[in-house]
């Protein structure tokens, strides 16, 4: 069996609900929406971001939440967008990065497209079924429950262990 692994990565792609997030919304009586995230996700961003590989937040939820998390982290962001594979494949031709190069971290029926043109495609441990049939990786830990980190991690020994 090969390699799911792209040979280099020259962007790995987000979604936000269900991947940073563990898919729950708490609404507060004046209408504000928080989600939870896990601080070990942070620090597999920022090791990534020491690395020097680029990332990007893509997002159906039109929340400010999304963009808040995301400039806690320091990444680009993309959100309320509704067909999340058009705008990627747009992103990736207006910034010359071929898909072979991209890998997609998705969770949800919107993300099929995604991870259909991302070289790598990359699902939580609770992912729905038809996204996790579409899947290189499955990983381990369920969104907002470290999965980032866990995916951080693999890509940092991958990338490692193939440049020794």
């Amino acid at each position: 069996m090969n390699s799911p692994w792209p040979e280099r990565l020259d962007l790995i792609v987000f979604d936000f609900d269900g991947v940073m997030t563990d898919g729950r919304v708490l609404v507060m009586a004046d209408g504000s929406e928080g989600v939870m995230c896990n601080r070990s996700d942070g620090l597999g961003i920022d090791f990534l971001r020491d690395a020097n590989i680029p990332m990007l937040i893509l997002s159906t939820e039109t929340n400010p939440v999304v963009a808040a998390r995301a400039r806690k982290l320091q990444l680009p962001v993309i959100h309320g967008v509704k067909d999340k594979a058009a705008l990627l494949a747009q992103h990736l031709s207006d910034h010359g990065i071929s898909p072979a190069n991209v890998a997609f971290v998705g969770n949800d029926n919107n993300d099929l497209g995604c991870l259909k043109l991302a070289g790598l495609s990359v699902v939580v441990a609770d992912a729905y079924p038809d996204v996790i049939e579409v899947a290189d990786i499955i990983l381990k830990n369920k969104g907002g429950h470290g999965a980032v980190r866990e995916f951080c991690d693999l890509i940092l020994k991958h990338y490692s262990e193939t440049t020794t």
